[in-house]
């Protein structure tokens, strides 16, 4: 299916998708609905294992919050208009890299919390400037960056609308990774292939642990991750990983 506004193209198992750097609010609204339908197509897709998440330029990840606003006295047809952009990322079952050259901030940044991994250029900044337009995030950012950096960072960037370099992002957990502008796209594919080599069915489970359990108890916790544990004993590809082990060869998983 082709889109306006986004570009993607699969490579095996990977899917890499472009975001377009957006400029104003009816090309959220588009972006928006494109992404939820590629992102539909993405969970019917079981040859799919890993996605990055990526930009055409860059400060692809970067967007005004005002643009993203509700009921814009400015604005007569607001039907469509600030949309969420973080929830069709965020349902996806499998990995997403989020590669960031050039800003992320406002909304833009509400979609790169989204990912499961960040990693970005050394020239990247960061910020969630939504009070600097006297309203709040919306894609949520006052959810997901208070589970990545601790409610007390948090509540700084979001109260000050303070923007943060790349390196400080690295410090406090917003991003896994900091490399030279140059080295981004390198370093992202070559994640994206690691963890496409792994057992599929197994990479979700973890995600889905992960996930679902830091709304957990411990003992829920855990709970959840003796039964996906046992669930994979009925794979296929649980086997395939034994006899690979057992013969010294390197497993071919399936996702069976």
């Amino acid at each position: 299916m082709l889109y306006p506004s986004l570009t993607y193209q699969k490579n095996n198992a990977i899917l890499v998708i472009r975001l377009p750097l957006v400029k104003d609010r009816k090309e959220i609204g588009q972006l928006s609905c494109e992404l939820w339908d590629l992102c539909t197509d993405i969970l019917l897709d079981p040859d799919i294992r890993v996605i990055i998440l990526t930009g055409t330029e860059e400060n692809s990840f970067s967007i005004d919050p005002e643009m993203a606003d509700f009921g814009s006295e400015e604005e007569e047809d607001t039907e469509g208009i600030g949309q969420c952009l973080a929830e069709a990322i965020g349902r996806l079952d499998v990995p997403v890299i989020a590669a960031i050259q050039g800003d992320a901030t406002g909304q833009g940044l509400e979609l790169a919390l989204a990912c499961d991994i960040r990693i970005a250029s050394e020239e990247s900044r960061f910020g969630v400037t939504h009070i600097r337009k006297g309203i709040v995030p919306q894609d949520g950012g006052t959810q997901r960056l208070p589970r990545l950096v601790g409610r007390a960072k948090a509540m700084e960037m979001m109260l000050t609308g303070a923007i943060i370099e790349a390196r400080e992002a690295f410090r406090i957990g917003l991003v896994n990774l900091v490399v030279p502008p140059e080295k981004l796209t390198e370093t992202v594919s070559e994640m994206a292939k690691e963890m496409a080599s792994k057992g599929p069915i197994a990479v979700r489970y973890a995600k889905e642990a992960i996930y679902k359990g830091m709304d957990m108890t411990l003992e829920q916790g855990l709970r959840l991750e003796a039964d996906l544990y046992l669930l994979l004993h009925t794979t296929r590809d649980r086997t395939e990983g034994i006899h690979a082990f057992r013969s010294k060869k390197t497993p071919r998983f399936k996702g069976e």
